[in-house]
């Protein structure tokens, strides 16, 4: 049997480098990986996203290309990354497992909210690791499936959480006119294995979250936030929205709050802040919370 040739080049300041190979290792399609949680269905690129440079993979049928990170230029490496390539291809690893091209079973099941403009689409599998939030289109530039998803008319606002999505519609239409053709297109763009939000996106997201936690709080704030996150988002994350503590008025007792998702604008919500969360917090926190208020609902 005739032996791989892998042969690497990349132009002057180019962040990817072209890895020909002389006989057919992948789809023709081609497969973008952008980190190793994503390439668990390629051996090869695993491999490869263990060289500290890498930031990602593309394998095609007879060509690998890798994106570097800016911490070394490619005329340092290529050679050795050509070599490693070739041993590794010519011991028999595996490039693609045969199943990572078929479609993966998802179910999709649609659930409606206290908001009636909303609807929560449910997966399951994860989706995503951080919440996230899309007032339109320009706003989801690194979340694909929110993108796609501002293509449908009636789409107002998307917001991502864990495994689900809910979906905020303008008046155009109604949901039972909609419903059905949403759930198809969440579950076939699962399916084919897209890409919900980039990596670029969860980095942001959790460098957002690492700063606001950096924030020090005092013992009350610390305490309402506590409350928050124990007694009040899972049950908002049931009816598909998230609540953000954002600022606390010690002077007049008032605690500050984001709601996202099926929350926002919902109209039940301030029935839901008077009668629930300001409940609580006045019951758990007696004589430090005088009111409760939503900075955008």
């Amino acid at each position: 049997m005739s032996k791989y040739i892998v042969k690497g080049k990349s132009e002057e300041e180019d962040s990817w480098a072209y890895f020909t190979i002389n006989k057919k290792i992948g789809p023709e399609k081609i497969q973008h990986y952008q980190n190793i949680d994503e390439a668990s269905g390629a051996p090869l690129a695993q491999q490869l996203f263990y060289l500290p440079f890498v930031k990602s993979v593309r394998i095609g049928a007879s060509e690998l290309q890798v994106e570097r990170f800016n911490i070394l230029k490619w005329e340092e490496v290529i050679e050795e990354v050509s070599d490693q390539i070739q041993k590794y291809l010519n011991e028999g690893g595996i490039v693609i497992h045969q199943k990572s091209n078929e479609k993966i079973p998802v179910s999709i099941y649609a659930e409606s909210t206290p908001n009636p403009s909303v609807m929560k689409f449910v997966a399951n599998k994860p989706l995503v690791t951080a919440s996230m939030e899309f007032k339109n289109i320009d706003e989801a530039i690194n979340a694909p499936i929110a993108q796609k998803l501002f293509h449908f008319p009636f789409v107002k606002e998307v917001f991502i959480d864990a495994n689900y999505l809910s979906i905020t519609k303008f008046d155009v239409a109604s949901w039972e006119e909609v419903v059905m053709e949403v759930r198809s297109f969440i579950r076939e763009y699962i399916e084919e294995g897209n890409t919900i939000v980039n990596v670029q996106s969860i980095a942001e997201k959790k460098k957002k979250t690492a700063n606001q936690q950096e924030k020090i709080y005092n013992a009350t704030e610390q305490e309402i936030v506590n409350i928050l996150d124990e007694y009040i988002k899972p049950a908002v994350a049931s009816d598909g929205g998230n609540i953000a503590f954002e600022e606390f008025d010690e002077e007049n007792k008032i605690v500050k709050v984001i709601l996202q998702g099926a929350c926002s604008g919902c109209p039940s919500s301030t029935f839901t802040l008077k009668n629930g969360i300001e409940t609580m917090l006045k019951e758990m926190m007696p004589g430090k919370i005088n009111q409760v208020e939503a900075i955008n609902g």
